[in-house]
């Protein structure tokens, strides 16, 4: 240490990787030169060494275009992820053991995402269906549909294109827009949500006023409840309509009210229409 101190320029140089700061403690003016000549060796030592581990934290070409294809940005952003709906826990359990059911609507709606016995076609980002169908579509499809376009389709033809008929032109102005508009308000019922309501698992939703509802392992508001046909939990649920293909919940009631009205007018038109045309063939 005495030598050290009596002379620091062979301390420097037997101790190369000693700091600036304990070299600069001598000052002396020979000392000085000497020190200034070693801060200058170790800066430029320094100063490759961080360029060169700065160049290995600059992220490559094909590093950026990973994260870009992942989903991760710059900033940091987190996609963005989609609703958790209150589905039967029995068919997720059958879900996770046996994989998706085989059934007839797997094979058709393919392409559809599955919660319970619900396809939802199209939707939102969050998750938010657009377009869903129910369990009993094959039934709309099937049944109801072919029999609201067939009868309005063959009292058409033989009475509104039928030569000298005795029903008005006009009656056909009043008769197509009420198919048309049935038309619509049972795709309306059939393709909408009806309602379908997130899994909440909070205990303050109990604190609330809310239930717990076991079959799907969620708590429920009054008025929500759990539909079997349809596997969710729906709010306002109301009924099961097979002629619609669905289930009826505050999503969709409004639209199956107007339904409902609409295939009565429609009904009752037809008949009185045919009746009309029948009659006055008799009669002439």
């Amino acid at each position: 240490c005495i030598a050290s101190f009596s002379h620091p320029f062979k301390c420097i140089m037997s101790h190369p990787q000693e700091s600036y700061s304990s070299a600069v403690s001598h000052y002396t003016d020979e000392d000085e030169v000497v020190n200034y000549g070693e801060q200058s060796v170790s800066g430029s030592s320094s100063y490759e060494s961080g360029a060169d581990s700065a160049a290995s934290q600059v992220p490559s070409e094909a590093a950026l275009n990973n994260r870009t294809t992942t989903g991760t940005n710059i900033s940091g952003a987190q996609p963005e992820q989609k609703k958790e709906f209150a589905v039967s826990t029995r068919w997720e359990r059958q879900v996770a053991e046996h994989g998706m059911p085989r059934d007839f609507s797997y094979y058709v709606c393919c392409c559809a995402r599955r919660i319970g016995n619900m396809f939802i076609l199209c939707e939102k980002r969050d998750g938010t269906p657009i377009v869903i169908a129910g369990p009993c579509w094959p039934y709309c499809v099937g049944v109801t549909l072919p029999l609201i376009i067939g009868v309005a389709g063959v009292a058409s033809y033989f009475v509104f294109f039928t030569p000298n008929s005795p029903v008005p032109w006009w009656v056909a102005c009043i008769y197509y827009p009420v198919l048309v508009g049935v038309l619509i308000c049972l795709f309306c019922v059939s393709c909408r949500d009806p309602g379908l309501m997130e899994r909440v698992t909070d205990e303050e939703a109990g604190a609330g006023g809310w239930f717990w509802n076991e079959q799907v392992g969620s708590f429920r508001p009054p008025g929500a409840l759990y539909c079997r046909e349809c596997g969710v939990l729906i709010q306002d649920y109301d009924h099961l309509c097979p002629w619609t293909g669905t289930g009826i919940g505050g999503g969709n009631l409004f639209a199956f009210k107007a339904f409902v009205v609409g295939v009565n007018i429609l009904c009752y038109s037809t008949i009185i229409i045919v009746a009309v045309f029948l009659l006055s063939g008799l009669f002439t």
